[in-house]
């Protein structure tokens, strides 16, 4: 943590004081570079990776900004996934009950008209794009009065498809406005887009917190056949351990290997774009507490969760590209704990693999199993950019 105070960044007496009821007495370097200018009214684009602290870095000025008298909703926070809206939510609501400010999530899988009655009279509304973009449709809610606005995780909802809607969304806001963007990188398409959407806005880069050091995660590869896939994840999943997230590619994978992890014996919970909000959310509530310590999911259902308790994370099918691996591995090692990340491969997934370990700078690690490994291969997009891995269909949550 930085040598910085909050209230040396400007942070006014009560949310300090709450912050410090949180336990959080300092700020993280995101934090001391983006809440000044924030707090300023500055539009701002901040390069931050997941775990750096970011949502603070918006959500204290955001509070701070947020008129408690006038019309609403007055802050829009934009994220990718169902569950970073009820993360950032929960986040936002412990400052904002400070100042007696609403805040409501914003996203599918509940009924349409509740949800709208309750982000009409929030404050701050925090929203996925698609169910957003149906209530506007709708005439269900107006973003006539937004003076604040947020994207998080700005590249992720590029890689999901959300552009659209977000474009559309954000011809909806008035142009007297401050714009926040949050994203792991700023370069590309994204970088196009962050300039699109601010005005002589000010640039910071942040680094994770040194206790989220790459040095706390262990990588390990594990040759397996498809008969001793399951037996293997079991034998890693009965070693001591915190909680565990287990990676699969599909859906139906995801509950077939739940059924089968509780025939040997291990209790584990699946979580995916096919379950309703309130069976996503037991399932994490569930895993969160510790009753089951296995939580089976989705690239596109794990998005967004930032759980500090995750000591293993078991690609029982590995990502399909460098860019998902850091994203799945990133769930462990966090706030000072360290990590494992295990990838299980096939014998015909071991070139592709190779490639994907070499990338994210663990190609020695791999080499060392024996496994066979393959030249760095570049493939192109849609767009025309080079990049690593293949092509992957665009989600929508």
């Amino acid at each position: 943590m930085s040598q910085e105070t909050f209230a040396a960044l400007g942070v006014s007496a009560d949310l300090t004081a709450a912050l410090e009821a949180r336990g959080i007495m300092a700020p993280f370097q995101i934090q001391t570079r983006a809440v000044p200018p924030a707090l300023a009214g500055t539009d701002l684009l901040a390069k931050s990776p997941t775990g750096s602290g970011k949502t603070l870095a918006f959500a204290i000025p955001l509070v701070e900004r947020v008129p408690r008298d006038d019309a609403r909703p007055a802050a829009l926070v934009l994220v990718p996934t169902r569950e970073l809206a009820v993360q950032v939510t929960e986040q936002i609501e412990t400052l904002a009950a400070v100042r007696n400010l609403a805040v409501a999530s914003v996203y599918g899988g509940v009924a349409l008209r509740p949800q709208a009655n309750l982000a009409r009279d929030a404050h701050v509304i925090v929203a996925t794009p698609g169910r957003l973009q149906d209530l506007l449709d709708r005439r269900m809610l107006t973003l006539d009065a937004v003076e604040i606005l947020v994207l998080d995780e700005a590249d992720r909802m590029l890689d999901m498809g959300f552009k659209p809607q977000v474009d559309r969304i954000v011809k909806r806001l008035p142009r007297d406005r401050q714009t926040m963007f949050f994203s792991a990188t700023l370069d590309g398409e994204v970088g196009e887009l962050a300039h699109a959407y601010t005005q002589s806005p000010v640039r910071i880069e942040a680094e994770l917190p040194s206790v989220h050091a790459p040095g706390d995660i262990e990588h390990r590869f594990v040759p397996v056949t498809n008969d001793s896939k399951v037996t293997t994840l079991v034998e890693l999943l009965e070693a001591d351990r915190g909680l565990a997230l287990v990676f699969v590619r599909t859906k139906r994978g995801a509950d077939r290997l739940a059924r089968k992890l509780t025939q040997h014996g291990v209790k584990a919970v699946s979580m995916h774009g096919d379950l309703t909000q309130g069976q996503r959310q037991r399932a994490l509530q569930r895993f969160e507490s510790g009753h089951v310590t296995t939580l089976i999911a989705t690239d596109v259902a794990a998005r967004g969760l930032d759980l500090d308790d995750v000591t293993h994370v078991i690609n029982f099918d590995p990502p399909e590209d460098g860019k998902a691996y850091t994203h799945r591995v990133g769930r462990t090692g966090r706030a000072g704990r360290s990590g494992t990340g295990v990838t299980l491969v096939l014998p015909e997934q071991q070139a592709d693999m190779s490639r994907v370990a070499r990338l994210n700078g663990q190609h020695e690690t791999f080499a060392s199993t024996g496994m066979k490994t393959a030249a760095p291969r570049l493939v192109y997009s849609s767009r025309g950019r080079g990049k690593w891995g293949s092509r992957r269909p665009q989600r929508k949550i």
